[in-house]
Formats: structure tokens, C-alpha cells, sequence
């Protein structure tokens, strides 16, 4: 097992996106317990729609996610390098192999226009047939053939399908599954551009990059017969296949933008981390005989297996990405996502939103917060009114607390301020003993003392324990905002 060789290669024709990030993981995952190498290859041969932009949004998504590739970008090997499509044809890779092919009369020059083929297409459809090319220019004779590039036409080179017989494909996750060879069709394997198909820059590069296993969507399920016939054409070993089911969306259809973010690096926006993500994701085709959720990264390198992957649909569910987000949160220690806060709001570029913030005293009110933050964008309103000059009072808290009972709550806070600023001890253990003593003086139960501050110095009913948010702010400043409350409100 410690020569297996698996590869992510997708396509930098936008962001990378959620179905391609469970690829990568599991391609990941894979090589690492059966000590192998992971190989990161860009196929950039859709001339119209490859970005070099794209394709830095999918080296950035990959090693923020941590999935670092073995070979590839940044860390090529000479016997298989370049890792992109695009500069292997530019070394004539592809084209060798396609003259190859040629030369054994099992492909050829097709010299047909689009129109000829689309109007095979409308052929096909008002006959109810699936659409297949004809297989015409197959049996050019030499002479049509010279006649045609005397004349100018641009030719595709087409793989010469045998027409009896089938495929078997033995898939690691889905079993024997048979293609008759009869619904294929003589597929384009070199564009008239002179850039190579799919099909074929894959299972050229898959060979020469000597990778042993394909891990990847079922979606590439129906491509896999034809990968199979190059193999065959060539005599060269296939690498063994694992097609993983789909992502869908709680609607059940295909996840897609509808269903909400996509892309990996808008969940790094919203303050997602990335071992949740990778977490949830491994969970999305895959499970332990125990249905375990929760895993660090070093459990699921160890524990993941290829036998353990289904072949059903997995429902992509937004609420079970954020619990464990939490709970992945809640794992860290309050340096440790003081850190991370710091650093999302870098790759956010909105640092000024912690602009003249004391950050120790920060530090301390995201230890306060530490159990209800979900997500690193949770953390500044969690906190924010720890830092500001003028307490925001939210309206439904001056309602339910001070206008509702005006009279107890004056009297809290008038106390309040004048008890306060003699408590010479400002623990929240102390700070709790005093409210609990007034509410008992006061003959009212805690709710009513305990409340008024509250809004007092936070301006809402909901927040950090009490005491403790008193304790971290500071007797000057819980004082200041006191008085500022009763000139207020009262």
C-alpha cells in the first residue's frame, strides 16, 4: 500500500467548491493511511472559462483547508512534472499519444463541422436514439483526407470505438458495473484547437503520473468506459476506481447555490474553521461502523477506509455544519480562538472593526462568550458592548426591564451606584453575594436586581454571566455606565 498514488485535479473554471473539497478529502485521507502520495494536477484545458485567478482561489481553499499536497504546485517532482494540463500540451504530451493511436488505426481525423454533428444530434432525437456520432469520417480514404486539409477544414482526432462487447468496471464502491460497448459512440479525444478532452488528458496524465487509484464523484461515472478503452488501447494497467455518491441539497436536488454557499472560501467568510469543515464533509458518503460525528484530523486519517463509503446520495445540512462548527469551537481554548479571530478578520479585511479595542480585555470577553460562539463572525456582537463609549440599549430590554418596573429598577440602580463604589472586593463572586444581599434587603426577588444592571451596563437581557462581565469590565466603568443609565432612564 505505501505506493498507492491518488490525485485531486479539478478544474480552475471558478471558486472551489464544496463536492470538489469531499473529492480532495477523501483523495487526502486515502493517501495518508496507506502512506501514499497525494498529487495535486490542474486541469486547465477549458480554453474559454480556465482563470489563473481560479485556479489561486483553488491553491488558497486548499491550503487553508490543510489538505497540502504531496506533489504538485510548489512542489513538483521532475519525472511527472508540470502539474498543469495546459503546460503538458505545450510539451506535446497529448499529441504524441493521439499520433500514437492514429498510427494503430484506433483513432482518426474527423473533419466534421459543429453543424454536421448537431444535425446528427436532431437526427438521432427525432428517431428516439441517443445521440452517437456516425462514425463517417472513420472510412475517408486517404484522398478524401487530403482533399479535406487542402480545402481547409479543421479536424478533431476521434478514438475508433469498438463496436461489440462491453466493459466491465469493478468500482471499489459500487461493484461490477457493465457498459455495452455498442452506446458508445467515437468520442473527441484531441480538439481542432490542438488541446486534448478530458477523457483523454486524464488517462494520459493518470498514467504517466503513475496513480493507482481514481477516487471521485459519480458524475464521472459514465466517462469511466471510455478512460477504460485508452487503457486498453494503449495495454496499459487502469488504476483502480472508487466513484463517490453525490452531495445533494435538503430539496434533494444536486447541491448548488440555491442551497447556500458553495464555495469553500465563503465559509472561511462566515468564520467557519477549517477542521469543521473537513469534519462534516468526511461524514457526507462516508461513516464508522458506530456512526461517530465528531473526529480531529489525525482520527480521520486513521479510521477512514474506502469499504466504509456508500452509494447513496448524502443530503448536504447547513444546521449540522454549524453545530459542529461550535462544537469544534468549543474544543479550542480562548487564546487559541482569539487567534483565529484575529486572523479571519485579516482575510475578511475588517480589522477595523476591532479599531481602538484593549485587546487583553478582549481576550477575556471571548473567554466570557467561549460556549455560545458557533462561528469566529459570532464573536464581535457577542462582545462588541464591552468596547463601546455609549451603551446601545436595545429597545425591547428598556421596555421589559425598565419601563415595566420603573420604580424597583431605579432603585436597584441608584443603590447600585452608590454601594458600588465603596465594594472594595470586585470579584464576581463578591459582586454576586452584593445583589443577592440587596434583593433580599430590598424584600424583591434577584431577577428584578439582577436585570437592571444587566441592561445597565450592557444594554441587553441577554449576555455573559453577570458578574463575571462585571468583573472583567471593571468597577470604574460598570459605575460610569450606572449613572449614565439612571440619567437616562429614570
Amino acid at each position: 500500500m505505501n505506493n498507492v498514488r491518488v490525485r485531486f485535479a479539478p478544474s480552475p473554471t471558478g471558486d472551489l467548491h464544496i463536492g470538489g473539497v469531499r473529492t480532495a478529502l477523501f483523495n487526502w485521507l486515502y493517501a495518508a493511511k496507506s502512506g501514499g502520495k497525494f498529487v495535486l494536477r490542474i486541469e486547465d484545458t477549458d480554453e474559454a472559462r480556465s482563470t489563473d485567478a481560479s485556479t489561486q482561489v483553488i491553491l488558497d481553499a486548499m491550503k487553508w483547508l490543510g489538505l497540502n499536497w504531496d506533489e504538485g504546485p510548489g512542489a513538483e517532482i521532475a519525472e511527472f512534472a508540470p502539474y498543469y494540463q495546459m503546460q503538458r500540451n505545450e510539451l506535446g504530451v497529448y499529441q504524441k499519444y493521439a499520433d500514437e493511436l492514429i498510427a494503430a488505426d484506433l483513432a482518426y481525423k474527423c473533419y466534421c463541422t459543429p453543424q454536421e454533428v448537431d444535425e446528427m444530434r436532431k437526427i438521432a432525437q427525432a428517431n428516439k436514439l441517443p445521440h452517437k456520432y456516425d462514425g463517417r469520417c472513420a472510412h475517408l480514404t486517404p484522398q478524401q483526407r487530403r482533399e479535406k486539409e487542402d480545402g481547409g477544414a479543421k479536424s478533431v482526432i476521434r478514438f475508433k470505438m469498438r463496436k461489440d462487447g462491453s466493459i466491465i468496471l469493478n468500482d471499489l464502491i459500487r461493484g461490477q458495473i457493465e457498459f455495452f460497448n455498442s452506446l458508445l459512440d467515437d468520442f473527441v479525444i484531441m480538439k481542432a484547437s490542438g488541446v486534448p478532452t478530458y477523457n483523454f488528458a486524464c488517462v494520459i496524465d493518470d498514467h504517466l503520473m503513475k496513480m493507482t487509484h481514481v477516487l471521485r464523484g459519480d458524475d464521472h461515472i459514465s466517462n469511466t468506459p471510455r478512460q477504460i478503452h485508452i487503457y486498453n488501447a494503449f495495454a496499459w494497467k487502469a488504476p483502480e476506481f472508487a466513484h463517490m455518491a453525490m452531495i445533494l441539497g435538503s430539496d434533494g436536488a444536486r447541491l448548488s447555490k440555491r442551497h447556500g454557499h458553495t464555495s469553500v472560501l465563503e465559509y472561511r467568510s462566515e468564520g467557519y474553521l477549517p477542521e469543521a469543515l473537513l469534519n462534516y464533509l468526511a461524514l457526507l458518503g462516508w461513516a464508522t461502523e458506530d456512526s461517530r460525528q465528531i473526529f480531529t484530523i489525525p482520527e480521520l486519517k486513521e479510521s477512514f477506509s474506502i469499504e466504509r463509503c456508500g452509494t447513496s446520495p448524502s443530503t448536504f445540512d447547513p444546521a449540522k455544519l454549524l453545530w459542529l462548527n461550535g462544537e469544534k469551537i468549543r474544543s479550542k481554548t480562548s487564546a487559541e480562538i482569539y487567534e483565529l479571530f484575529i486572523d479571519w478578520l485579516k482575510f475578511v479585511s475588517n480589522e477595523s472593526l476591532i479599531e481602538g479595542w484593549d485587546r487583553e480585555l478582549l481576550k477575556k470577553a471571548i473567554a466570557l462568550e467561549h460556549e455560545k460562539i458557533k462561528t469566529l463572525k459570532d464573536i464581535a456582537p457577542l462582545v462588541d458592548f464591552f468596547f463601546t463609549k455609549e451603551v446601545v440599549y436595545q429597545e425591547e430590554a428598556v421596555k421589559k426591564v425598565f419601563e415595566k418596573s420603573k420604580d424597583s429598577a431605579k432603585i436597584v440602580l441608584q443603590e447600585s451606584f452608590q454601594r458600588l463604589a465603596g465594594q472594595t472586593d470586585f470579584s464576581a463572586q463578591a459582586l454576586e453575594k452584593y445583589a443577592r444581599d440587596l434583593a433580599a434587603e430590598k424584600g424583591i426577588g434577584t431577577g428584578k436586581v439582577f436585570h437592571p444592571i444587566r441592561v445597565a451596563v450592557s444594554g441587553r437581557t441577554q449576555g455573559p454571566s453577570l458578574f463575571h462581565m462585571m468583573e472583567v469590565m471593571g468597577k470604574q466603568e460598570v459605575l460610569r455606565r450606572i449613572e449614565t443609565a439612571v440619567n437616562k432612564f429614570f
